[in-house]
């Protein structure tokens, strides 16, 4: 007999057991257990107990707010624009963002955004963050004489004011370094985070310093030091010029060799700005190189400077096998320049209204563009 069969025998026995004789209940009880196989006992608790009617118990705590699809499209939209970074970045940038929404957005549904925590975002994305992955060889070959006129940066430094750049190059080799193919030269800013990068044929020494000049106009500030691996680009007589025969020279280090970790800056960013958008393909067509640098020089630049957040380290400690990082609130390198006491009045209205004239999401899609027409030609 099946479970379904026994619970409906079951109730038909009820209805009639509780008005029978003594006779009749023994006679009941005797038919019960022998159809159903039960202990005597066993049936006479379930004749006389009553059914328990099934209830929904509510979950303890607040009424879930954020469950409108609304505020999950937005947050998947936001997530996807800004190459999957993490919540709390995400939500950093929300307030930067929201006003350039296109989608159907409520007001009370703006407010909750503006509200939200990192974790929430967590629980909203958890569903979807499988279904979107992120996209090395090294090419730096050591210099030779020039390293011992290039001092290995210490501590002589101070990182908190704008101005002391660390730069790298990426090679769009794909799987081979042979032959001739493009180069990123890329810089960041250590203070803020601004990032500017140019594209070059190979990496020849003179073509080095043209880019490098090209990058320093652009920076919003002025250069005071530079720092850069042991490469043959970096490390060679037209750029030790470049810096140092000028009213004002430029402080120019290099880190020690083998040690990726003193451009650790840079090497992030060369990561998350360079191979989570172009990849790995090899470049190898002359005619990619003005491509990039227009993407470069427009909505790259704007972009990542004043609409994509980044979290400083504050401090960090050792306890035992562990070091505990403590990181400020992600901001935008165009962000931190505005609370920065070395930057002039007149360059943060300059920046202020440039950053009127961007929509981020406009931004992306010429971004997203750009880089599809770029690729095609690999």
């Amino acid at each position: 007999m099946s479970k379904k069969a026994k619970k409906e025998y079951l109730a038909e026995i009820r209805k009639r057991y509780p008005n029978a004789t003594k006779e009749e209940k023994k006679m009941i009880l005797d038919e019960f257990c022998s159809n159903c196989g039960y202990n005597r006992k066993y049936a006479i608790r379930l004749i006389n107990s009553k059914e328990k009617l099934k209830t929904i118990w509510n979950k303890p705590g607040r009424r879930r707010k954020y469950d409108d699809p609304q505020i999950f499209n937005f947050l998947k939209k936001l997530w996807i624009s800004t190459n999957l970074i993490c919540s709390k970045r995400l939500k950093a940038i929300i307030p930067l963002w929201i006003e350039y929404y296109s989608g159907e957005l409520s007001e009370l549904n703006k407010e909750l955004l503006l509200g939200i925590s990192a974790a929430t975002i967590d629980r909203l994305l958890w569903r979807i963050r499988k279904r979107y992955k992120k996209s090395g060889f090294t090419t730096t070959k050591p210099g030779s004489l020039i390293r011992k006129q290039v001092p290995i940066k210490t501590n002589q430094w101070d990182e908190r004011k704008p101005g002391f750049i660390e730069a790298d190059t990426v090679a769009h080799c794909g799987g081979s370094v042979s032959g001739q193919f493009v180069y990123t030269v890329n810089t960041v800013d250590i203070a803020t985070g601004w990032i500017e990068s140019r594209a070059i044929w190979c990496k020849g020494q003179k073509a080095t310093v043209e880019v490098l000049s090209s990058i320093e106009t652009a920076l919003p500030f002025k250069i005071k030091g530079f720092d850069s691996d042991n490469g043959g680009e970096f490390l060679n007589w037209h750029l030790l010029a470049y810096f140092t025969k000028r009213k004002r020279p430029i402080l120019y280090t290099r880190s020690r060799a083998y040690k990726k970790n003193d451009n650790a800056h840079i090497e992030g960013k060369n990561w998350t700005h360079i191979r989570q958008y172009l990849g790995y393909h090899r470049f190898e067509q002359n005619e990619t190189v003005p491509l990039l640098n227009d993407l470069y020089n427009n909505e790259w630049s704007h972009f990542f400077n004043f609409f994509f957040p980044s979290a400083k380290i504050i401090s960090k400690e050792r306890i035992a096998s562990k070091i505990i990082k403590k990181l400020d609130s992600p901001k935008t390198p165009f962000e931190r320049l505005l609370t920065s006491d070395d930057i002039s009045k007149k360059t943060k209205k300059e920046l202020m209204k440039t950053r009127n004239c961007l929509n981020p999401f406009e931004l992306q899609k010429a971004l997203n563009s750009k880089i599809k027409k770029i690729l095609s030609l690999v």
